[in-house]
């Protein structure tokens, strides 16, 4: 399944694109990449678990 982030600049819930995981500065994992439609970066910040 692909993630699903909200976009700012669309406006809207969309898939990103070229999905990674990264670590945060503050420790919390995240999901960083583009949106699917505009190109924009995205992020998602993901539960510490």
């Amino acid at each position: 399944m692909a993630e699903m982030g909200y976009c700012v600049k669309c406006r809207e819930k969309r898939e990103i694109t070229g999905a990674q995981q990264v670590t945060m500065k503050n420790g919390r994992p995240a999901v960083k990449g583009k949106c699917g439609v505009c190109g924009t970066g995205m992020y998602k910040i993901l539960s510490k678990k």
